[in-house]
């Protein structure tokens, strides 16, 4: 495992770097999930625009204006905060005890590094619009199309996606919330990711409306974008251990290095007995014997082990028990039940429906359509997936479903629904 990019170095390369432990590599994957899904969406918009499908939509703006005082401000705090923060990260991470996270969300930083960079991008700022200042500043039509305003629907999707992921995260997880509700909010992880999907789908399809784009257009080039987008995001779940995953593999134990063997149900039963606290953390109740969701599967001989029981050692959560001959302060456990690693399964499966998405657009004439198709898909994968993942569950509803299971529910029947909508729109 990988909490972040130092493991990472180190096992790569041999090399100790201790800046590279401010780079989360949950956020990593994320972000790499952005641009990927940022310009697939642009070559779909493209597309669309080729086909007469969208259209420019035309604004007024103002050529030849200098800097204003707001824009200088802005764009000096910017700087600061960049420079107060991010560099000053990279400048206290060899002081021993320093923590990524508890720095990002404390008030050190470096002023120095502050200052400077709020200098520097106050004065770029200045520079590119003098350059283009002229006597007599004017207004003029411009048009915009919609394949241009990406940028601007990737910082919507990032700011109204993570704010929807914690707190739906929070809403499952209300008693870890009521507990430590500022550890909650300020967290890296413990991240919903349908929740993140709905509030910034809410955020786009508003500011598209405003900019004249269709929505239903706009939908079809988003669809196969998510499902990239969802597939690289969890393998930063799978590299980092930030707990997305599945119910143990009562097949298989883990030693203290983190290694799985094949066990009788007896051992498992007795390490189950063995390991209380921790079951406690990990399913939130008392914990005797059965009680404990599992499935027993062995893997067959093509397959190696970690595909159908991990232990994740070193997870980003550091849950589960201590490895043997681990020195660092934190990040230093694994699962000594083993689990069903799901992120990886939904990679390898929205990696599938990503190209069974692209391969049905040309064939998908009906606006919408491929949207419709794109939430069914993901609604059943997730849907499926959840039957042997860890998630909080509703005990007081029929069949007892989590929070995944019925949105993913709702996104199937959301895909159905629509699509007679856009039929009929059509027709």
């Amino acid at each position: 495992m990988y909490p972040n990019l130092y493991y990472f170095f180190k096992d790569l390369l041999g090399v100790e770097w201790e800046w590279a432990r401010f780079l989360n590599s949950f956020g990593f994957f994320v972000a790499l999930a952005f641009i990927a899904a940022a310009i697939l969406l642009t070559k779909g918009l493209q597309l669309k625009e080729r086909k007469g499908l969208l259209r420019p939509h035309e604004e007024k703006q103002v050529f030849g204006k200098p800097a204003s005082v707001g824009e200088l401000i802005g764009n000096g705090l910017l700087g600061f905060l960049m420079g107060y923060k991010i560099i000053g990260a990279f400048l206290v991470a060899g002081e021993e005890g320093i923590n990524p996270q508890e720095f990002i969300f404390s008030s050190r930083g470096n002023w120095g590094a502050g200052i400077l960079l709020a200098l520097l991008f106050a004065g770029l700022r200045w520079y590119e619009k003098n350059k283009q200042k002229s006597a007599k500043p004017e207004e003029r039509m411009v048009r915009i199309w919609p394949h241009e305003r990406v940028g601007d629907m990737t910082i919507l999707a990032a700011v109204f996606g993570f704010g929807g992921a914690k707190l739906f995260h929070n809403f499952e997880n209300w008693e870890e919330f009521v507990a430590d509700p500022v550890g909650a909010l300020l967290s890296f992880s413990g991240l919903t990711f349908y929740g993140g999907l709905i509030c910034a789908a809410i955020a786009i399809i508003v500011y598209a409306k405003r900019k004249g784009i269709t929505v239903r257009h706009l939908a079809d080039a988003m669809g196969p974008a998510l499902m990239l987008a969802y597939a690289i995001g969890r393998i930063g779940c799978q590299v980092s251990g930030d707990g997305d995953w599945g119910i143990p593999n009562s097949a298989y134990l883990s030693d203290s290095t983190g290694a799985v063997r094949l066990v009788t149900p007896s051992e498992f039963q007795q390490a189950v007995l063995q390991n209380q606290a921790y079951l406690r953390q990990e399913f939130h109740h008392v914990v005797e014997g059965e009680n404990i969701p599992h499935a027993a599967f062995k893997a067959p001989a093509f397959l190696p082990e970690w595909m159908v029981a991990y232990s994740y050692p070193n997870n980003v959560n550091s849950m589960g028990v201590r490895l043997a001959n681990c020195n660092e302060a934190e990040h230093c456990h694994y699962l000594p039940l083993p689990v069903f690693p799901t992120p990886f399964y939904e990679t390898i499966a929205c990696l599938l429906l990503f190209g069974l998405l692209l391969l049905a657009r040309p064939r998908i004439g009906l606006p919408g359509g491929l949207f419709c198709l794109y939430l069914v898909l993901n609604g059943a994968e997730r849907f499926f997936i959840e039957k042997i993942r860890v998630n909080t569950k509703y005990q007081d509803l029929p069949f007892a479903p989590t929070q995944a299971e019925l949105i993913s529910l709702g996104l199937i029947l959301a895909g159905v629904l629509l699509y007679f909508i856009c039929k009929r729109k059509a027709a």
